[in-house]
């Protein structure tokens, strides 16, 4: 097929709506992007916010940033920085002027369009967890490198769930599949598995080319179709302290000069990898994030950006990350009104320290959900599935951590607090009168079965009707359903000759060799 012929687009419709339901296993909420209608929490005072972002310049100007990438050295050079080696300094006006160019907002539009994100505003978005090596589940009872079966798996939650809103990298790293190929077997899984927004590795030319490619032929577009908006992403990380590595660099430039979207987030953790006070790490993260942000702007101007925080501590007694701690909180409360000050997005994570999906793994999860709400985050990373740090990927904390999103996105919807007549129900209050109940009264009988958040995992029976029902604790029942939802998993629609063009794209690159794998 020609470049410019108009591909047959994806089926869908409410035949897939209704294959779809067939595959229920819970009454989950449906699909809808959130909207954070908080205010955002603040710590810094305006003083606080000119203190770091003049901690930030003074590091970009004076210390200076790593690029180990001869075509970003050119670039700087070319736009007037000071290039020394490897080692980039560039001015506060450069820098301001190009992350200025990054738009406040933006929307990716993935192989289904009824799947279409907008990143930005008051919109909140989750992703699932991406890039753990090992895997732990309650059948297994231990940790196990990755598979492409549990990556499969985990992808399959990433379709089920309407409260996850786009597909970050691997669920799980498939260590028993080759590097040089695994793009191509992953990305053909992703794309037929999941119509959600699309993530790319930024690790050397050939797999940022296939994946946009085969993102292309998925969505049935034509090259220009392609660029003129964005239909993916990338995420990198800078390597901290102040250094952005080459591979990375690269991708994300193919990527801008296609017009998709970036995420640049430093992974600073205070103590080991940043200095030890959150302002310092802070400033340090905006610093390392900023200097490429500007790179990408100068090369492609307007392309969309988000500046991502992962700053957090380290326990001071084994040098272990710690994350979902108070310090985690305020950090990403505080890079989230440095993100406003930019005028950028804003990426974050749902992340624990926990091996297990224990109570340590609810609570610091939670915390850091909780964060990023409190800060206006735009994109949540690892919102659901993460342990021990990101070195586990767990089925099980994936569905628990679902339940925790779910009640952040009923939170969030505007009836919970409308004030109404009929909110205030002042009827129904003189119905009751002093005596009685609320049960029965009209008003209730007509709103009881939408009133309130209804679990799908929680058990809110008391304890003599918890164990007559088998004592079955939470993991457990987390897992019942990982199985049942596996069992009855029903696949996107995609039309065949899209699906067939996929395949024998992955089997071309295969038989090139796909990747270098010396990255």
């Amino acid at each position: 097929m020609e470049d410019g012929q108009v591909r047959r687009k994806r089926g869908g419709g409410r035949a897939a709506n209704k294959a779809r339901r067939g595959a229920e296993v819970i009454g989950q909420m449906p699909w809808r992007i959130p909207r954070n209608m908080d205010r955002p929490i603040e710590p810094l005072p305006p003083e606080g916010v000119a203190a770091i972002h003049e901690g930030a310049m003074r590091i970009l100007e004076e210390i200076g940033i790593e690029f180990y990438n001869d075509e970003a050295l050119g670039l700087f050079r070319e736009a007037g920085c000071s290039v020394d080696g490897s080692l980039v300094r560039m001015g506060r006006d450069f820098v301001m002027e190009m992350v200025a160019k990054a738009p406040s907002s933006f929307t990716i539009t993935p192989r289904n369009p009824a799947r279409q994100i907008k990143i930005g505003g008051d919109r909140m978005l989750f992703g699932n967890v991406s890039s753990p090596p090992n895997y732990w589940d309650l059948e297994l009872g231990r940790k196990v490198p990755g598979t492409r079966a549990q990556c499969a798996d985990l992808l399959r939650l990433t379709q089920y769930f309407n409260c996850i809103h786009f597909a970050g990298g691997y669920p799980v790293e498939p260590v028993d599949l080759h590097a040089s190929t695994r793009h191509l077997d992953v990305l053909f899984d992703k794309l037929t598995l999941t119509d959600k927004a699309m993530h790319a590795y930024s690790l050397g030319p050939e797999r940022v080319e296939d994946v946009m490619e085969m993102v292309r032929i998925a969505g049935g577009l034509s090259h220009e179709e392609f660029d003129a908006t964005p239909r993916m992403y990338t995420n990198i990380n800078s390597t901290s302290p102040l250094k952005h590595d080459y591979p990375m660099i690269d991708g994300c430039l193919r990527l801008a000069r296609r017009g998709q979207a970036i995420v640049v987030s430093p992974f600073t953790l205070a103590g080991a990898m940043a200095p030890v006070t959150m302002a310092g790490a802070v400033a340090q993260s905006i610093a390392e994030a900023l200097s490429a942000i500007a790179l990408f702007q100068y090369v492609a101007p307007g392309v969309p950006c988000v500046i991502g925080t992962f700053t957090s501590n380290v326990d001071m007694k084994s040098g272990a990350p710690a994350f979902g701690t108070p310090e985690y909180m305020r950090s990403t409360q505080m890079t989230g009104q440095m993100a406003r000050f930019y005028g950028l997005p804003l990426r974050s994570s749902g992340s624990c320290a926990a091996n297990v999906p224990d109570g340590q793994a609810v609570w610091e999860t939670s915390n850091s959900l909780w964060a990023a709400v409190q800060s206006g985050t735009h994109m949540v990373y690892h919102a659901a599935g993460w342990l021990e740090g990101g070195l586990v990927a767990s089925p099980e904390k994936f569905i628990m951590d679902c339940e925790i999103l779910q009640q952040i996105q009923r939170y969030m919807e505007p009836q919970v607090w409308a004030t109404e007549p009929e909110d205030i129900a002042l009827d129904a209050i003189a119905e009751v009168g002093h005596q009685g109940h609320f049960f029965g009264v009209g008003h209730t009988q007509e709103r009881y079965t939408t009133a309130f958040y209804q679990p799908f995992l929680s058990d809110w029976r008391n304890f003599e009707a918890w164990e007559a029902a088998g004592a079955v604790w939470t993991p457990e029942r987390a897992h019942l359903l990982f199985k049942e939802i596996i069992a009855r998993f029903e696949p996107p629609p995609m039309d065949a000759a899209i699906r067939e063009e996929l395949a024998e794209f992955v089997e071309r690159r295969r038989a090139e060799g796909g990747a270098p794998t010396d990255f």
